[in-house]
Formats: structure tokens, sequence, C-alpha cells
């Protein structure tokens, strides 16, 4: 008999060879898929030994049965989602994900779209708010810096228009990244994701006091190279202010004063809720003047700003909503069934790093190597996964695996939490530890 995972990858071989026989006969063959495999809905009762409360579907009817990737672009009927927008689980099959990526968008009559970068110093909270306009949590955040190392992916799809969010790395200068030892993707994914940008925003942390006063020279280089694309700036983390009138003067020094062309008028432009973004008039000069001089601080060409905090929903929706106001006319690049082009074991090894980098002291968690073992369905449809963490010191071992065990325990169970609100399934985690040799 194939193991569940075997059989997962051969039932969506089958479903791509129905497919080609025509829409009319997939569909019909698809929704007999649930009966016909034995799978049935069933609550979420715990996640990696810890209990958990709320309807979900296991993995096989999640995956193949309504509501499911698969159904949406075949064309299965979906929930209604006229008064809340669904947002997409990730496929906890690679194969599923990658097929999906390839199909032939389900774009409506006239199709909008942005492809938007965030840019910010490391630890600014690119991830966090890239997560919140997603809806779901597809990227690992943390308090340390280099928590994303590569360019990811997001889509956010709403009535005809989608949104590609690209969430890059923490800029960062050549001496650091040789300095440090840092990947090469560091330093060069941002400025690759600049060549293909629709609208560029500008992320500032404006609780940390040291670097919230002027844009990094990074950010003001990547700004100044790429003049033409559109940007606004974003203040965020606004509710760890006790003065919210320090945000008028940061406002100041980080637009030199001048907003969509305009000189800023503080008492006009931002209101009293600092939660709101700041409109400004057309400007009369479109054209960016040339940028110079190491003293700049500031970018004088936001067309928006927008103050909030990316644990506040409503602000994020505020932003959210302006984003896919500025869509353009033009065809989508991915099904609105795409949530991330990021495959499930990556998304499970970033989360997974994202605990490290929160629990583990110093350089420790920079030095864990990940490797999956297991990734398969498990007997009664839940996704089993086995990864190995191998570490180069016998010291590293002890700090990893805690007093009892409860420090790999506590990250497995946390680890497991997140995966099942990604995939909406259960999720069975096991992570052992080992000496690297």
């Amino acid at each position: 008999m194939a193991a569940p995972g075997q059989r997962g990858a051969r039932l969506v071989r089958t479903v791509v060879g129905v497919w080609y026989l025509g829409p009319e006969t997939a569909r019909d063959w698809v929704r007999q898929l649930p009966s016909f495999m034995g799978y049935q809905r069933r609550d979420v009762s715990c996640v990696a030994g810890a209990a958990f409360s709320g309807p979900r579907l296991s993995s096989a009817s999640r995956c193949y049965g309504q509501g499911s990737a698969l159904d949406r672009f075949l064309g299965l009927s979906q929930p209604d989602s006229s008064l809340t927008p669904c947002v997409p689980a990730v496929s906890l099959y690679r194969e599923e994900q990658n097929l999906l990526l390839v199909h032939r968008p389900d774009m409506p009559e006239n199709p909008r779209v942005l492809r938007v970068v965030l840019l910010g110093a490391p630890n600014a909270g690119k991830s966090t708010l890239s997560n919140q306009l997603l809806g779901r949590k597809v990227f690992p955040v943390s308090k340390k810096v280099h928590t994303t190392r590569c360019q990811a992916l997001g889509v956010i799809t709403e009535k005809e228009a989608q949104v590609i969010l690209l969430d890059t790395p923490g800029l960062i200068s050549p001496i650091k990244q040789k300095r440090h030892h840092l990947e090469l993707s560091l330093l060069e994914d941002p400025w690759k994701s600049m060549e293909s940008a629709d609208l560029v925003v500008v992320l500032v942390d404006v609780s940390d006091k040291w670097t919230r006063n002027q844009l990094s020279p990074q950010v003001l280089q990547c700004l100044t190279q790429f003049s033409q694309v559109p940007s606004i700036l974003v203040l965020n983390k606004v509710d760890c202010l006790k003065q919210k009138s320090v945000l008028l003067g940061l406002t100041a020094a980080l637009t030199e004063g001048v907003v969509n062309g305009k000189k800023l008028k503080v008492k006009q432009a931002f209101p009293t809720h600092p939660s709101t973004h700041c409109s400004s008039p057309e400007a009369k000069d479109p054209d960016p003047q040339p940028v110079g001089g190491p003293q700049r601080i500031g970018w004088p060409h936001f067309q928006e700003i927008f103050m909030l905090s990316a644990l506040s929903q409503e602000d994020v929706t505020t932003l959210k909503q302006y984003l896919l106001a500025q869509a353009r006319p033009g065809p989508w690049e991915f099904h609105s069934g795409v949530l991330t082009t990021q495959t499930p074991e990556e998304i499970c090894a970033n989360i997974i790093r994202e605990k490290l980098l929160e629990y583990l002291p110093q350089e420790v968690p920079y030095n864990v190597q990940q490797k999956t073992e297991v990734w398969e369905e498990g007997p009664s449809g839940q996704l089993v996964i086995l990864q190995k963490l191998l570490v180069p010191k016998e010291s590293h071992v002890k700090i990893l695996i805690g007093q009892k065990g409860q420090l790999i325990a506590q990250i497995a169970q946390e680890v497991g939490r997140d995966l099942m609100d990604i995939f909406l399934c259960d999720v069975q985690l096991r992570l052992s530890v080992k000496l690297l040799k």
C-alpha cells in the first residue's frame, strides 16, 4: 500500500491528467474526491501537543475538498466571500503549490495589478506588516535582525485588483555583509526587487530612537537610483511612542518638509489620530529633482504618508485599501488562490528559524542548520514533519534542548500552532537536535 505522502502526490498528478480531458470532467471528478478518499471534515483538537480550539479541516479535505486551492482553479463553488475577502491557505503539498503557481490566472474582465516593494532598515517590521496585509502569517518575524534572508513574495487578491508584495531583507551596506559573513542575497535582493516595482513602501520604526530621525544611507541610495518609481512613507510602531508630538518632527525630517511636491503643512496634513494616512494635493512638478550630498537625511518625493502600528488591523486595512486602489490596469501574474510563492517546506523552515532566533541567545541561532527528514500525511490526515537541527557545539545542543527538554518542546508547539494557521490542518511536528560532525 502506498504511503500517504506518495498517495497525495499521485492524486495531484491524476487530477492534472483529468484536467486535460476538459474542465467539466475534472470538476465532476474532483467533487467525488472527499468521499472517494474517505476523508471527512473535523475539528482540530491539538497541535504539537498543545490544545487549540476552533473549526478546521483535516489536511486532505482542505487540500482536496471544498474550499481548497485545487477547487479554486478548477472553478468549483466557493463560500460566499462578498462580506469578508477569503484569504487562501497555503497548500501543504509542494506538487499542488507548484501546480497552482503555473496555472493561468483566473482574472476578471478588467484586471489591475501592482508590484510593491517594502524597503527599510533591518528589523523595521517589514515582515510583520506583510503578514498583516496578507491576512495570514507566511513570513518569519523576530526581534533579531536579518530574520528575512532573501526576497519573499506574497499576493493579495481582492475583486479585480492583485497586489504583489516583495518582502525584502533589511538594507545593509557591503561592509556589514562582509564583516558578518552574511548571505549575498541580503545585499542584492532589495536592489533586484526595485527593477520591477510599481510602488515602494519605505518603512521606518519610530520606536527606535537611534535610527528613526533619518532614512538609512542604503534606503536613500535605493530611492535615488530608482527615483522614477513612486514611493510612500510608513511610520511604523507609532503605538510605542509616549509623546505623539514626536511624529511631527520625524515627519518633517524624513520628508524634508515636502510631500507629493507640496510644502508640508503640519496642522492640515496630520489629524490628531495618527493612524490615518495623510493625503496631499497633486504635485505641480512630478519630476524629482537630483538628489545628492551626504548630508541628506530624508526624501522629498513621497506621495503619501501613513502612520500605523503593524499590530493594529484597522490601520493596516487603511494601507491595504490604498495599495489596492493604486493597482494599474494589467493582467494578473498569479491565480487568486496563490498567497505566496514559497514552498510549504520553506515556510516551515522559516517559522522554525524564527523561533530559534527568538529563544536562543547571541550567535547560537545563526549557527543552526536545518534538515527536513519527514514530510508526509499521517493516518488521520494530519501533516507529520520531522526536522533535524544540527549545531556545531555540544554546548549549543544543551542550550537548544533546554532543561528537561522544555525549550525544544515549546518551540515545536509554537511552530505547530503557526503552521496550523498557515495550512489549515493538524500538524504533528517533531524536532531533534544533533551535533554537527
